[in-house]
């Protein structure tokens, strides 16, 4: 058995090529896990530059000066940022105190409908048991909206962090896009000259990462939007707040989209009650649900996710443990660089397997 491990190990890590991607991802790994909090800023810039990097390219293959591609693509970004700070951020925060304020009210409702179970289920549910759950709905939810309305000034150091990223972050991004290829040929002069199984590896991961970010980038404006007019057309309370949370739950795969379903149902029942509006409400909402599921995802990302679902559901499971929400969001991609050094991996000779 030993003789069989130290022949695998020799005939795997002898080659220096792979040591090398090997260690590489090691250092980067590591660097993430460990300064991830300080590097936020430019993992944000990352993010954008790659989502901001096709259009240019795009531009320039149009005949397009390349210095006019980049100052126009870049001066979009900046008035995406002016109108999220100025329009989306403002009436967002508007909802969510609404929403918070609200929060007992819908509670209190809640309670009222569950009393009514053992009269109609009284084999199912027991008095004794919807009082306490009523009672411990009722405590957390007061308890929570008071601490979220009272306990302003523990927000100031997150305020303060997100100025920090409004100005670092368009900075990060501008030199990214502009000094693109000497940054890569600054790094590329600390690596190893023996490090074309990396630069294989990396050539694949970089381009499912940049389909990745801009497919995301897509599907959540898209299905964001989407939920926003179609509640805005019934009249449903909240509206841009549950459109925000609804294109955010396509940042984690399967699991998102079945967890902001309650505060959408808890929104339309306050509402609207047992009524057809709540059932329009849910089956619009259900409709885009789908959409997303069955049209935009195969068509957004048919040339990124070649993953089963489980591999997926790991992958944000592992690495979001990890990363929090960095490894969330780039879970996909993560799972697809495993993916591409697995498929590195040098091949087994046949004769040492018989």
């Amino acid at each position: 058995m030993d003789n069989i491990f130290k022949q695998w190990f020799q005939r795997n890590f002898s080659n220096s090529q792979l040591v090398i991607m090997l260690i590489l991802i090691a250092v980067v790994f590591a660097v993430i896990l460990l300064f991830g909090k300080i590097l936020g800023p430019l993992l944000v810039a990352i993010v954008f530059a790659y989502l901001m990097d096709r259009p240019i390219d795009q531009l320039e293959r149009r005949g397009a000066n390349p210095n006019f591609s980049f100052i126009l693509i870049y001066l979009l970004f900046l008035a995406g940022m002016i109108f999220m700070l100025v329009v989306l951020l403002p009436l967002l925060s508007q909802q969510i105190t609404q929403f918070i304020s609200t929060l007992p009210a819908m509670v209190q409702e809640g309670k009222e409908i569950l009393q009514q179970l053992p009269e109609s289920y009284p084999t199912l549910v027991s008095a004794q048991q919807v009082s306490d759950i009523a009672s411990s709905a009722t405590n957390s939810m007061s308890g929570f909206a008071k601490d979220a309305l009272s306990n302003s000034l523990s927000y100031i150091p997150g305020i303060i962090t997100i100025l920090i990223y409004l100005v670092l972050v368009p900075m990060l991004v501008f030199f990214l896009l502009k000094d693109k290829d000497e940054l890569f040929s600054w790094i590329a002069d600390f690596l190893p000259k023996e490090r074309s199984l990396a630069v294989q590896v990396w050539s694949e991961v970089d381009l499912q990462i940049g389909n990745y970010v801009r497919g995301k980038f897509w599907e959540m404006s898209a299905v964001g939007i989407a939920t926003y007019i179609a509640f805005l057309f019934l009249s449903l309370q909240y509206a841009v707040l549950l459109g925000v949370l609804v294109g955010l739950s396509v940042l984690v795969p399967f699991v998102g989209a079945t967890v902001v379903t309650l505060p959408v149902a808890a929104v339309a029942f306050y509402q609207f009650g047992w009524s057809s509006e709540f059932g329009t409400a849910m089956l619009i909402y259900g409709v885009i649900q789908a959409l997303d599921g069955n049209v935009l995802v195969p068509l957004l990302f048919s040339e990124v996710v070649n993953l089963h679902p489980v591999a997926i559901i790991v992958a944000v499971l592992f690495f979001g443990g990890i990363w929090g929400f960095w490894g969330v969001f780039f879970a996909i991609p993560l799972a697809t660089l495993v993916k591409a050094v697995i498929s590195a991996w040098p091949d087994e000779p046949k004769s040492d397997l018989i």
